[in-house]
């Protein structure tokens, strides 16, 4: 029974990059076809990003009502049926598309880690590492194969929603070979997101590492193959680079829960990660371009480190699955809303003609305020809810 839902988490993480990652590359493209100026575009990198947060917060409320399994069903037919849509002709459907994509994956990425909490309790942190795992090899893919499945399918809207269909597989697997009871009537105090958490430093220190992280993670996504073709790079190389870097995260992701146990918190793992990031983004924006692959191997075990712990740490700091559930949902949800600035940001620095410089100087600054919440963070402190139903801090037991 493990090993199957193992599997099945990992084929449905497979499917929350791909939407995401597969547009990158493409961008060139698109502004051309479509005339959108550089801050539209900005615009359309940051929908997705905001719609992740604004949706996540939804996932615990729908699965005390629908279940989780069943609220993971409702999030994939979702994601399916927008990444159809959004390879429809038309600015607004890649709009609309687009923020459904959103909308989809923030619920399922909410979701997962509760999933990981209630059925592999004892090992959720690797259990974490293998779907981020997962997650970063569906990133890969979808920006290593954009641009040949433009040329081979003769445009940038069958490549982009040609993804519908790994969403649709997963959607089968997952509805045909999962249990899909409804939630048992609950009894006894319920965490509340307003009654406590928000009051949380421990929850806001999470949240806050999720955004900076999360943040940087879709600059990459939604501008690097473009702020590599500033730096002279072709649109082909510069969609493998990003590829190069997601697909690196994947070892990275697996790894770094293994080598967080070997201390006594998470957080000389976390820092030495963001470390690489900064040096990643020194090597591709500002060191000579013959450093660009090692920018690139650096920056993906950085984001895949980084963005694996941040995960995990939603586990490992909540006392039970419904902790989980809630931290999930904050973290997540105002998270990613807060991320939705830096693609944002990065598009109005390029409409203005701001340098690689500037921009990099930015990227810098978030490194380093990300460096500070993992000093916060990584901690070795857990969440749980008393008999009143506050939310309260306490060390774990030895």
């Amino acid at each position: 029974m493990q090993v199957k839902i193992v599997l099945l988490m990992v084929l449905v993480a497979l499917n929350l990059r791909p939407a995401l990652a597969s547009l990158a590359p493409l961008l060139a493209r698109v502004q051309a076809e479509t005339g959108l100026s550089a801050a539209a575009i900005g615009a359309l990198t940051t929908l997705p990003v905001l719609c992740l947060g604004l949706f996540a917060p939804l996932a615990p409320w729908l699965s005390r009502r629908l279940g989780i399994e069943r609220t993971l069903s409702l999030s994939l037919l979702l994601l399916t049926l927008a990444l159809l849509f959004r390879a429809t002709d038309g600015s607004a459907g890649l709009f609309l598309g687009t923020a459904l994509v959103g909308a989809a994956i923030g619920i399922a990425g909410t979701v997962l880690p509760v999933l990981v909490k209630r059925d592999l309790p004892r090992g959720a942190d690797l259990m974490t590492g293998v779907y981020t795992m997962a997650l970063c090899l569906g990133g890969a893919l979808g920006a290593g194969l954009s641009i040949p499945l433009a040329d081979m399918l003769g445009s940038w809207e069958r490549s982009a929603g040609s993804w519908a269909l790994l969403a649709a597989i997963a959607l089968l697997c997952w509805r045909l070979l999962t249990p899909h009871p409804w939630p048992e009537q609950h009894r006894g105090p319920r965490p509340r997101v307003g009654s406590g958490l928000l009051r949380s430093p421990l929850a806001w220190h999470i949240t806050l590492l999720m955004a900076s992280q999360s943040a940087l993670a879709y600059i990459v996504f939604g501008w690097l193959p473009v702020l590599l073709q500033r730096r002279g790079l072709g649109e082909a190389e510069a969609g493998l680079l990003l590829a190069g870097s997601v697909f690196v995260q994947l070892f990275a992701a697996l790894a770094a829960p293994w080598l967080a146990r070997l201390g006594r918190d998470q957080r000389p793992a976390l820092l030495i990660a963001l470390g690489l990031v900064g040096i990643g983004f020194y090597c591709l924006l500002q060191a000579p371009a013959a450093l660009r692959w090692p920018g690139v191997v650096a920056l993906g075990i950085g984001q895949g480190g980084s963005f694996s712990l941040a995960l995990a740490l939603l586990v490992l700091r909540s006392a039970s699955p419904a902790v989980a559930g809630e931290l999930s949902g904050m973290s997540q949800g105002i998270g990613y809303c807060l991320a939705a600035l830096g693609p944002l940001a990065v598009g109005v620095l390029l409409q203005y003609d701001v340098s690689l410089t500037g921009i990099w100087l930015l990227l810098t600054a978030v490194v380093l305020l990300a460096a500070v919440l993992a000093m916060l963070a990584g901690r070795q402190l857990v969440l749980d809810v008393d008999a009143s139903g506050r939310f309260v801090t306490s060390s774990p037991a030895c």
